[in-house]
């Protein structure tokens, strides 16, 4: 089903810098804010921050970070690495809240860009306009892949693991969030025919990076219809991405929350009774601390879909949906597809925000009255500091889930997922040139 391809990519010269590779990567650019992007530029006059969210007013950025790019080249900061590779990848990491660290093991890899709607690549959250209309610009300017999507395969037998593990280290670095990141190529011809051969089998659930996907699917077909007789296997035609076996137990997906804020008129009180028609509403002790809030979810999550509503004076409430109810029946939760009806995240945001709370879809997406934290305390503070209305806690949405969402052909609401650490940038760079094949293996 899906076609993968190896890398060709163009990546640090490490000889060329006094520091690290760890000095010169940065997470994706939509997590990361002006405070940190100075962090990342103080680092390394080289770190990739300045080519991903580059420096100029309007559009001139966009000028500026191609022109950058080709300097980095002309000086040999980046280079060409020839020797066709799938990179491993392992990050190991503290979870959230603490317990045992986890190793995440994946590859960056190519994979051929096809339309979402052939059912191979798979979406599971909206996007909007603005993001892609900003990567397209960067797309074009620079004619590079600079940031790599995050896709998980199936495979429920680990059988792409034994090729995954002879491969020739790279790099070895941790970042100051205490994740460690280990980067080898794999290169045996035998072993990128068997990764390819493994995920051909599977689709390609996408788990980071939508808005990235559906801008470098625009592209290409931007420039083959400017380029009729481009290489079949032309490097634009191909969309840099991580890969992960979504059957991994040590693929863990965390929760990401949603602070309200803003409403003309909000009643805590009035909320909970009205949520009593659907919910059943359990009140947690007054004053409660995030971890205790959380393990209550976790405990009634294991039966019913559920989240704790935390007000503005310290009361919290767990709400469960009534396994008496038909939410078949609910105005607006009922509307939706059969798919989403069991899933918290759907039912808060088709049943609480929108039914109670008067949030409109198009506000949803337009963020006008939610924050998205993943910091479960943190969040805490915030609304007990009146920084927002409610808070709602969730639990993580589980990876199957998530699948079968998708392979409804459905997606869910934005910020469903939260998918711990993120992907770096910077480890290898994709180039779009149309006239430029990029590898095969054996299996193609």
């Amino acid at each position: 089903m899906a076609e993968i391809a190896p890398l060709t990519p163009l990546r640090y010269t490490l000889s060329k810098h006094p520091s690290a590779l760890g000095n010169v990567v940065a997470p994706p650019y939509d997590v990361i804010n002006a405070e940190q992007r100075a962090e990342l530029c103080a680092r390394d006059p080289h770190n990739v921050v300045r080519l991903i969210l580059p420096e100029g007013d309007g559009d001139t950025k966009y000028a500026n970070a191609a022109a950058l790019l080709e300097s980095w080249l002309a000086a040999g900061v980046l280079g060409r690495d020839t020797e066709p590779a799938f990179y491993r990848y392992d990050q190991t990491f503290l979870p959230p809240g603490g317990g045992k660290a986890i190793t995440r093991r994946g590859f960056l890899a190519l994979v051929r860009l096809v339309p979402l709607s052939a059912g191979i690549v798979l979406p599971h959250e909206r996007t909007l306009t603005g993001p892609k209309e900003d990567r397209l610009k960067l797309f074009r300017a620079t004619r590079t892949n600079l940031s790599p999507g995050f896709m998980l395969y199936r495979d429920p037998n680990g059988v792409i693991d034994g090729p995954l593990h002879n491969a020739q280290p790279v790099a070895e670095f941790s970042t100051q969030d205490g994740v460690h990141h280990a980067l080898a190529k794999v290169t045996a011809p035998d072993a990128l025919a068997a990764i390819a051969l493994g995920v051909a089998k599977s689709s390609l659930l996408i788990a980071d990076g939508h808005h990235r996907y559906e801008t470098a699917l625009r592209y290409s077909e931007e420039v083959s219809l400017a380029n009729p007789g481009a290489h079949e296997r032309g490097e634009h035609r191909y969309f840099m991405t991580f890969l992960a076996n979504g059957d991994d137990p040590h693929l863990v997906v965390f929760p990401t929350h949603r602070l309200v804020h803003s409403l003309p008129a909000f009643s805590y009180d009035d909320l909970l009774a009205r949520a009593g028609e659907w919910f059943t509403v359990t009140p947690l002790a007054t004053g409660v601390d995030a971890g205790a809030a959380i393990t209550a979810l976790g405990d009634l999550g294991k039966t019913s879909p559920s989240f704790v509503a935390v007000a503005s004076d310290g009361r919290a409430a767990l709400l469960g949906l009534r396994a008496d109810v038909d939410v078949a029946q609910h105005p607006i939760l009922g509307e939706r597809p059969a798919v989403l009806q069991r899933t918290d995240v759907a039912i808060l945001h088709s049943a609480i925000l929108e039914h109670l709370l008067g949030i409109t879809k198009e506000a949803q997406a337009a963020k006008t009255n939610l924050y998205y934290p993943q910091d479960a305390a943190a969040a805490m503070r915030d609304v007990r500091d009146g920084k927002a209305q409610v808070l709602f806690l969730m639990n993580a949405t589980p990876v199957k889930d998530v699948r079968r969402v998708a392979e409804a052909g459905e997606v869910m609401p934005q910020k469903s997922t939260f998918f711990h650490p993120k992907v770096l940038t910077g480890l290898t760079i994709h180039t779009l040139d149309p006239s430029r094949p990029v590898p095969t293996s054996d299996s193609q």
